[in-house]
C-alpha cells in the first residue's frame, strides 16, 4: 500500500453572489419601478413596463391620491363592463385594460394634444 492521497476537488457551482440572467432581470426591473408604480401595485393596479417607462421619461409625478382617484375611474369601468379604457385624472390620460387591472399607457397633458386614443371601449374622467 501506498501513502498516496488522491484528491478529488469538489463539483464546481455557480457562486450564490452573483445572480443568474434571469434573476438580474427581475431584480433590475424592480429597480426601476418608483414609488407611485409600487403604490399602485399594491392598490390592485398593475402598471406595464411600457407605462412605466412612459410615466418617468415624462416625468409625470404621481401621488397617493391620484392614484386613488384612478382606481376609482377603473372600479367605475369595471362596474359597466369595460375592457380597455381612457382613465382621464387632472392632466393625464391612462389606458387601462380593465380585465387584468393593467395601466398600458401614460400620457401626460402636453403630449395629449396630438395623440388619438384607439382600442378603447370607455372613457372615464375622474
Amino acid at each position: 500500500m501506498s501513502d498516496h492521497k488522491v484528491f478529488i476537488p469538489p463539483p464546481i457551482t455557480r457562486p450564490t453572489a452573483y445572480p443568474t440572467s434571469k434573476q438580474a432581470r427581475a431584480g433590475a426591473k424592480r429597480a426601476t419601478k418608483d414609488f407611485a408604480t409600487h403604490l399602485a401595485e399594491a392598490q390592485g393596479l398593475l402598471v406595464s413596463r411600457h407605462a412605466q417607462q412612459r410615466l418617468s421619461s415624462r416625468q409625470i409625478p404621481l401621488t397617493g391620491e391620484t392614484w386613488g382617484r384612478i382606481l376609482q375611474a377603473v372600479d367605475k369601468a369595471a362596474a359597466k363592463g369595460s375592457r380597455d379604457s381612457l382613465v382621464l385624472v387632472e392632466d393625464l390620460a391612462l389606458v387601462v385594460n380593465i380585465p387584468n387591472r393593467t395601466v398600458i399607457t401614460a400620457v401626460d397633458g402636453p403630449s395629449m394634444r396630438e395623440r388619438v386614443f384607439t382600442n378603447i371601449d370607455s372613457a372615464v374622467i375622474g
